[in-house]
């Protein structure tokens, strides 16, 4: 089992940047591929980044594409959400996710992920 803790939130203004961490359990960090989703009042989980076990491969949703970067180091146990040029509809609690690979290295449904972070609230004022 995998215990997920993020942490970096916080309130920033619009255009201003935050990384959020987060930290795994356990010593098979590196056989999991992470990602990170988010969820606003009101609205449905979405999916925001995933990286491969490796690091070596990335993606991200449109909404977010050229502003965050996710990456990680296995040797900390630690995945990362870089936020850049944040905007007010990126306000949302935050998670951080963890899957085992078995076919396909990179997912973007909430359904795949096994264990979820207790989530982090980044709120963007305008």
């Amino acid at each position: 089992q995998v215990q997920l803790v993020e942490s970096g939130g916080g309130l920033v203004q619009a255009g201003g940047s935050l990384r959020l961490s987060c930290a795994a359990s356990g010593r098979t960090f590196g056989s999991y591929a992470m990602a990170w989703f988010r969820q606003a009042p009101g609205k449905e989980r979405e999916f925001v980044a995933v990286i491969s076990r490796s690091g070596g491969i990335t993606g991200y949703s449109d909404s977010v594409k050229g502003r965050f970067t996710i990456s990680r180091d296995n040797a900390k146990n630690t995945v990362y959400l870089q936020m850049n040029s944040l905007k007010p509809e990126d306000t949302a609690v935050y998670y951080c996710a963890s899957r085992t690979v078995q076919f396909v290295e990179l997912t973007y449904s909430v359904r795949d992920y096994e264990y979820w972070g207790q989530g982090t609230q980044v709120t963007v004022s305008s």
